[in-house]
């Protein structure tokens, strides 16, 4: 993910329009007539060879006749054109273009290669940035920039819009003005040659004028960089996405119940809920929740009062918020008697709450002041239909000057045609979301429910489980080498679970048996009741070919089986080949719950996991969840949590529950399995027996990709979330020789950094944040411990006492652009350990990772009384500058191609 250059396309000084036109419904003339319309302030100059003049400015051949280097340059040439046109941009030192020509891959094979090219011109000047092809353009209130054939341009406003369709854009726009809804920028992103929706993404995050992003997607090109930018964004700002292709059919060819049951819209929608982000599921939702964001609303819990002057609508409203999930507020007995002393005796003495048909203006409006003054309520909804009585046009100046007095969220539904279009063209003046239905009101209302919820659940601290991931990766390797080098890509029973057992999940073991006596005396050597199990490579479910044999209690029982199970394969299955049987233990509970759990790989998203409803009724049942490796307690138990047997596994009418800390044990084991081996394409634990004691994986099956096992060049690179980089652990010792245990920070660290800060004085703490603080809350604490690894490090130095007790005792934390060209360094060390060069230790490990990251400047900053720290900085070559109150620090470093020295896993 890059944002470089991406100001020179969004706030550029000056602009080329390639392919500019005099001939109007050309889309060159419009381009050009848009730039001049929508105010643009910077030089615009036309290139067309075959004319002299264009709305009045001079006409340019090409771009090297320019007096200048542009900034951008929007092409609305042939397709064929353009890669020459690209070039042409390099060598002038453009560093943005804007592609509207299409003509490429969307067409035909020929325009695969054409936008090949396109590609492959960029490519010789890295600093290009390119939008497009095939798309409508760009447009920019701020800089009042409108590089597009649209048409007109929006107002301004704080929700970024960007869209793969630009059809929809044009919709978009148009509804906007109706509306009076505003946008800070509009992208159509085409084809998405070069900019996606991740470097997008990151450039409004940091987009002073854009509070709010809206996502129409298509496609996604690169899944890490997008789930990146987007949880990054999410964490303060929301982004509403909305996906189409939900439907499209391609997990008929998987060869697993896993894969089978991981369908691809199921997998966008986990996506999205795990970057935090908001999804809506057809325009009409879009655009409400675009109504509310543009017009700044945002809630500070999910409480609603519902206000009506109709009995119906307020039940049909109630109706809708409790189907989505919603909390029908309560009204405080105060408030109850400030209603009681504004309304006729006949209201309705409740939420909702009905003001009556005869309801004025000033009941309205003394309504809205007793609601909105509760502290037991949210958010307010006025819904109002068209009684004779009613006037909507004065009503809606109530709302509005009762809205006035409160920070509290306001949605508005004037039901009804023409009477009510002045009471609702006042409301939108006054940035009053506004609905034709209560029930659309309603849907928007829980979109930034369910965000607020998103937000806490991405800061939720999880337990540290302690988990013991001492596994032999050698031998983990050579199983899974040895089955890929013979060209069996499918492991037996058997392999599959020694794997599960070498990162320490149950197994019920089993014994392979290839003749009818090797099974009796298999049965005999392990006792019974005994169960068998077809091996089959070709076979995925045994069940169909009658290839389960459950509670066999004999000898003679086990013979017989095999014989019966051997015939049946050959007659349901002649083209596969019967392997024998594995013979292990019956194990049944009757307190116990049969799960699935597995991964399969996703062509957009790497490996995604999936528990749920087990045994052979799985697909039938479909009551399971998506989740992506790398899982922790709080991501693990949550998969949990949002299954519809969720009671069943916490104890159900008498029925004691499993041992859900167990369970949540071996989700975690099998998302550091997946997270570590590439080569896994597809696993299966089904049935996973779930107990009050334990949880047992009795069968499993692993596919392993025919590509082989090259798994240094592939290090995670089948993963859309980057795990925890246990590869930057390492010991040390500090001056005095205390053993200190460098490794980089983790969610279940924030009890340790709570008190690592708490240990630390005033005067340390000014040096390290330029701010006096105590006592940080949750949400100070969860921007440090919480990160993506992918765009930031914190090392913390940890020790441990005889007893065991950890502690954290300083941090150095590494904060990278983007682009990962530039990067802010910072230490901290607690007071008690002050003095014995651990901030040496911690800044020389920091520069460390800098090299291998490719960082090539790396920013300090820190207080003139900090001495410690600026003999740090001296002696390691730092150029150092004081600004009044604070010193900075700068180092130009130069990458380092050798990885760092590791400690084993």
């Amino acid at each position: 993910m890059a944002i470089r250059n991406l100001e020179k396309i969004f706030r550029p000084q000056s602009i080329a329009v390639v392919g500019a036109s005099a001939v109007q419904g050309k889309v060159g003339n419009t381009v050009f007539r848009n730039l001049i319309e929508s105010g643009f302030e910077g030089k615009l100059f036309p290139i067309n060879p075959t004319c002299q003049e264009i709305e009045g400015f001079e006409v340019f051949s090409n771009l090297a006749d320019l007096p200048m280097a542009v900034d951008l340059v929007i092409v609305c040439t042939p397709a064929q054109t353009v890669p020459q046109i690209v070039r042409e941009c390099g060598e002038v030192g453009t560093r943005g273009i804007v592609i509207l020509s299409a003509g490429f891959r969307e067409m035909n094979d020929q325009g695969k290669r054409l936008e090949k090219a396109v590609l492959d011109e960029a490519k010789t000047f890295p600093a290009l940035r390119i939008i497009g092809p095939n798309c409508l353009g760009v447009i920019s209130t701020p800089s009042k920039l409108n590089a597009s054939f649209a048409n007109g341009m929006p107002s301004n406003g704080r929700v970024a819009f960007v869209s793969q369709s630009g059809a929809l854009c044009t919709a978009v726009l148009d509804w906007a003005r109706q509306e009076r809804i505003g946008f800070s920028h509009f992208v159509s992103v085409g084809n998405m040659l070069d900019v996606s929706f991740g470097d997008l993404i990151d450039y409004f995050e940091q987009d002073a004028t854009t509070d709010a992003i809206v996502l129409y997607v298509e496609s996604i090109n690169n899944a890490r960089a997008f789930i990146s930018a987007a949880r990054a964004f999410s964490r303060k700002k929301p982004i509403i996405v909305c996906k189409s292709g939900r439907f499209e059919e391609s997990a008929h060819a998987a060869a697993s119940h896993t894969g089978a049951m991981a369908g691809v819209d199921a997998v966008y929608d986990a996506a999205f809920a795990r970057a935090g982000m908001i999804r809506v599921f057809d325009i009409e939702e879009m655009f409400d929740c675009v109504e509310l964001l543009a017009k700044k609303k945002t809630i500070g819990g999910a409480r609603l009062a519902i206000v009506t002057n109709a009995g119906g609508p307020g039940v049909m409203a109630t109706d809708a918020l409790l189907e989505l999930g919603g909390t029908l507020a309560k009204i405080s007995n105060p408030t109850m008697l400030q209603l009681n002393h504004v309304l006729p005796d006949a209201w309705s003495r409740g939420n909702p709450i009905d003001i009556l048909g005869d309801a004025t203006p000033e009941r309205l409006g003394a309504t809205l002041d007793a609601v909105l003054g509760d502290s037991e309520i949210d958010a307010a909804l006025v819904v109002l239909s068209p009684q004779a009585m009613t006037d909507p046009l004065e009503c809606a100046k109530a709302l509005i000057n009762t809205a006035t007095k409160y920070l509290k969220p306001i949605l508005a539904s004037w039901m009804g045609g023409i009477s009510m279009h002045a009471g609702i063209e006042l409301l939108n003046k006054a940035s009053i979301p506004t609905y034709s239905t209560p029930e659309r009101a309603i849907r928007a209302f829980m979109h930034l429910v369910e965000y607020r919820r998103l937000q806490k659940f991405l800061y939720e601290i999880p337990h540290d489980v302690g988990l013991n991931m001492d596994i032999d990766r050698v031998r983990v390797a050579k199983l899974m080498e040895s089955a890929v080098t013979a060209e069996r890509f499918i492991l037996k029973e058997n392999e599959a679970k020694e794997l599960l057992e070498l990162y320490g999940i149950p197994v019920a073991h089993a014994i392979v048996a290839k003749s009818s006596k090797e099974a009796s005396q298999c049965a005999c050597q392990i006792g019974f009741p005994v169960a068998l199990k077809l091996v089959s490579s070709e076979i995925t479910h045994k069940t169909d070919v009658g290839g389960v044999m459950l509670n066999v209690t004999s000898e003679d029982a086990v013979s017989e089986a095999f014989v019966q199970m051997h015939n049946r394969v050959q007659k349901l299955r002649p083209d596969a080949t019967f392997e024998g049987v594995s013979v292990q233990p019956m194990i049944s509970d009757s307190a116990g719950r049969e799960l699935i759990l597995g991964a399969a790989r996703d062509p957009v998203f790497g490996s995604v996991m999936l528990i749920g409803a087990g045994g052979i009724a799985s697909e039938l049942i479909k009551d399971r969840v998506l989740g992506f490796p790398p899982l922790n307690e709080v991501l693990a138990r949550h998969m949990l949590e949002s299954l519809r047997m969720w009671p069943l596994l916490q104890g159900y009418r008498g029925r004691a529950g499993i041992d859900v800390d167990r369970l949540v044990e071996v989700i975690m084991r099998l998302s550091y399995l997946i997270s570590d081996n590439p080569e896994i394409v597809e696993l299966d634990i089904n049935p996973l027996l779930v107990t009050p004691e334990r949880s047992v994986a009795l069968d499993a099956r692993v596919i392993l990709s025919p590509r082989g096992s090259d798994r240094a060049s592939r290090r995670y690179s089948h993963l859309a979330i980057r795990p925890y980089p246990t590869e930057l652990t390492r010991d040390a010792k500090l001056q005095d020789h205390t053993d200190v245990l460098l490794r980089p920070i983790k969610p279940e660290d924030e009890p340790l950094w709570k008190d690592l800060i708490r240990r630390c004085s005033a005067e340390t703490l000014y040096a390290r944040f330029q701010c006096l603080f105590s006592a940080p809350s949750h949400d100070i604490a969860s921007q440090f411990c919480f990160i993506d690894y992918d765009r930031e490090l914190a090392i913390v130095a940890e020790i441990r006492s005889a007893q065991g007790t950890r502690q954290l005792i300083g941090v150095g934390r590494l904060v990278a652009d983007v682009d990962h060209q530039n990067a802010e360094l910072a230490i901290l060390v607690g007071d008690p350990w002050q003095g014995k060069c651990l901030g040496s230790l911690l800044t020389d490990y920091c520069l460390e990772i800098c090299k291998a990251w490719g960082i090539r400047l790396i920013t300090a900053e820190t207080s003139p009384t900090n001495f410690r720290m600026l003999r740090v900085f001296e002696r390691r070559g730092f150029d150092i500058k004081q600004h009044r109150d604070i010193v900075i620090a700068r180092k130009t470093i130069e990458s380092d191609p050798t990885p760092l020295a590791i400690t084993p896993n």
